[in-house]
C-alpha cells in the first residue's frame, strides 16, 4: 500500500476554503514536487498529511506505524540563546551522541555537532533541520521551502543532498518548492496545486500542461530539455480538475 493518501480531501480556515477535492498517493523511493502560486495551499497541504490540520472533508489515510520527517519552511531560535547544533538536535527527545551524528552526517554536516545554533550561515541551518528530521528514521520525509533563503549553489547542493537521501534510505520525499528549473528536473512526479490539483504527472508532460502553464508561462520549459534528453520515454498527465480562473 501506499505511504500516505488524501481522499478527496478538503480543508476549511478561516472561513475560506484553502483545499478541496485533493486525492494524493505517496509511495516510498520516489521524490514528489508540489507547485503552485502563492496562497495555494501548499504547506497547508503538508501540514494536513502530518496531521497539524484536520481535513473539513474526505480523509488522510497512513500505513500502519508510517514515521514521517517534516522540515518547516522556517523556525526562529532566539540568537542570544546558547545552544549547540547537537543540544538542539536532542530537544525535546534526549538522543545519544551517535545518533545525532549519524544524523548530521546523513544531513551533509558532519562537522557541525559542537557549532553554535546562532552561528550557522542559512545553508547550514536548513542541513541541520533536516538532520533533525532524519533522527525519525522517517520513511516519508517532508520539505516544506526548505531552500528558501538559500542561493542558487546552496539550493543545488541541498537538492542533490536530498537525492542521496532518497537512494540510502529509500524513503518517500515530498517538497514543496518555488523554484521550477530546479525542482522540475529533480523530481520524479510533481503536482501542480491552485487550491486543487490542477495537473499531476511527470516533469515534462506537466510543463507542458495547459493548465501548468496558465499558471507559470512556459519559461520553465527549456529548463527541461536536459531533463527530456536523458528521459526519453512519455508519460500520460492526469487532468483532473480544470485551472482556475
Amino acid at each position: 500500500m501506499s505511504l500516505l493518501s488524501l481522499e478527496n480531501v478538503a480543508v476549511r480556515l478561516g472561513g475560506a476554503d484553502v483545499l478541496r477535492d485533493v486525492t494524493l498517493n505517496f509511495d516510498r523511493g520516489e521524490i514528489v514536487t508540489i507547485v503552485g502560486p502563492n496562497g495555494s495551499g501548499k504547506s497547508t497541504l503538508l501540514r494536513t498529511m502530518i496531521g497539524a490540520v484536520a481535513p473539513s472533508a474526505g480523509r488522510v489515510v497512513r500505513m500502519a506505524g508510517l514515521r514521517i520527517g517534516y522540515v518547516p519552511q522556517s523556525l526562529h531560535i532566539d540568537p542570544t540563546l546558547p545552544m549547540t547544533v547537537a543540544r538542539f538536535l536532542s530537544l525535546p527527545v534526549r538522543r545519544g551522541a551517535a545518533e545525532v551524528a549519524a544524523a548530521l552526517a546523513q544531513a551533509g554536516v558532519a562537522t557541525l555537532g559542537t557549532r553554535q545554533m546562532a552561528r550557522l550561515s542559512g545553508g547550514q541551518f536548513q542541513r541541520v533541520l533536516l538532520a533533525r528530521a532524519l533522527l525519525e528514521k522517517p520513511d516519508l520525509l517532508l520539505l516544506d521551502e526548505a531552500t528558501r533563503g538559500l542561493d542558487q549553489p546552496g539550493s543545488a547542493a541541498f537538492y542533490h543532498q536530498v537525492e542521496e537521501l532518497r537512494q540510502t534510505l529509500g524513503c518517500g520525499i515530498v517538497m514543496v518548492s518555488h523554484e521550477l528549473h530546479v525542482v522540475m528536473a529533480a523530481s520524479d512526479r510533481v503536482i501542480c496545486l491552485n487550491g486543487h490539483i490542477c495537473c499531476e504527472g511527470k516533469p515534462d508532460v506537466v510543463a507542458s500542461a495547459p493548465e501548468y502553464r496558465a499558471l507559470f508561462g512556459t519559461g520553465t520549459g527549456g529548463a527541461l530539455a536536459l531533463y527530456r534528453h536523458e528521459h526519453t520515454h512519455s508519460h500520460d498527465c492526469d487532468h483532473s480538475q480544470e485551472a482556475a480562473s
